[in-house]
């Protein structure tokens, strides 16, 4: 099931203020130069093209939402909905998730962590590659406020138990809390693009979340 080809973006759409990359990022930390307010704070690795990012930021008009992509294409098409859709508490970062969390994200900041589908990387020696690694889970639970949420969905069985293990292992947030599967009501109800391809074709997905402790 390999990716459409993304539309053409019009050339003179303006995304400064919805797209930045890693060097355009405050540093010292402070999320007010980015959304203009200061707010709560949830943050998405690895946001694709961008669905789960515009339909929370909608949905949740008190929060300010990060999105990180990897991939430069993505990440302007999903900045790109953003712009159309006059979404104004979300901007997408063009860059490394991993290094925005080790090197900006402060102690105690965030509402919620969102991990969605990400690369498996099936190769047992590109596995170190993976997003969920200590590292980055131990970054996790620094950067949650307390009470803060890790929410981490996959399409792979293998990468989901293994990832269980691995943050009962290297941190102490609660959980996983099991998220019961319900039918999409509508197109706009599946979390990220990738869901809605998996549940057409009648594929697994395995659900968790996590809370850091309130104490």
């Amino acid at each position: 099931m390999g990716r459409r080809a993304l539309p053409k973006i019009d050339p003179t759409l303006d995304l400064s203020d919805r797209l930045k990359t890693f060097e355009q990022l405050p540093n010292p930390w402070e999320p007010a130069l980015l959304f203009g307010r200061t707010a709560p704070l949830e943050v998405e690795v690895g946001s694709g093209k961008g669905l789960f990012i515009r339909n929370a930021a909608q949905a949740a008009p008190d929060a300010n939402f990060l999105g990180i992509e990897m991939a430069g294409k993505y990440a302007r098409y999903a900045a790109v909905q953003l712009v159309k859709r006059d979404v104004r508490n979300a901007v997408m970062v063009s860059g490394d998730g991993l290094r925005v969390f080790a090197e900006l994200i402060p102690d105690n900041s965030l509402r919620a962590v969102h991990v969605y589908f990400p690369d498996p990387w099936w190769k047992r020696a590109h596995r170190p590659r993976r997003v969920m690694r200590d590292s980055f889970l131990r970054d996790v639970q620094r950067t949650l406020m307390p009470g803060g949420k890790l929410h981490f969905w996959t399409d792979v069985e293998e990468y989901f138990q293994s990832t269980l293990a691995l943050i009962a292992k290297c941190v102490s947030l609660e959980g996983p809390f099991e998220v019961p599967e319900r039918a999409p009501e509508h197109d706009l109800d599946y979390r990220t693009h990738f869901e809605r391809r998996m549940r057409m074709h009648d594929e697994p997905i395995y659900r968790s979340e996590f809370r850091k402790p309130t104490q």
